[in-house]
């Protein structure tokens, strides 16, 4: 989780540091009279919708992953616990069938 963690971070930061390119990169646009500044600002809004609806896209395939990562590790731990309980039955019933034999009395031998 910890890994999980600073890979997320570091995508928001390298988004933050796009960002700023970004917006570096259109006002050096607008200063060469390259676009208008009107432009401008309707670039940086689709680059801004760009890129929150592919952080959207991300974070559901993350949730997704995530998810189907945590309920193969509950399938695995349920399968886990139900092998150790069929071993607890098992050595129970042998538990039992040794206290029930060393209980019986030995048989005399004939003939002596």
């Amino acid at each position: 989780m910890n890994s999980l963690k600073k890979a997320l971070l570091a995508g928001v930061g390298a988004a933050i540091i796009t960002k700023e390119k970004a917006e570096e990169t259109l006002n050096d646009f607008v200063q060469q009279g390259r676009v208008s500044a009107k432009d401008a600002r309707a670039m940086a809004h689709r680059i801004a919708k760009d890129g929150r609806r592919e952080f959207a896209s991300v974070r559901t395939e993350v949730e997704g992953k995530l998810l189907d990562l945590a309920q193969r590790a509950d399938g695995q731990a349920q399968a886990r616990i139900a092998a150790l309980e069929a071993r607890v039955a098992e050595l129970q019933g042998r538990k039992k069938s040794a206290a029930k034999s060393a209980k019986r009395p030995k048989a005399k031998a004939k003939g002596a």
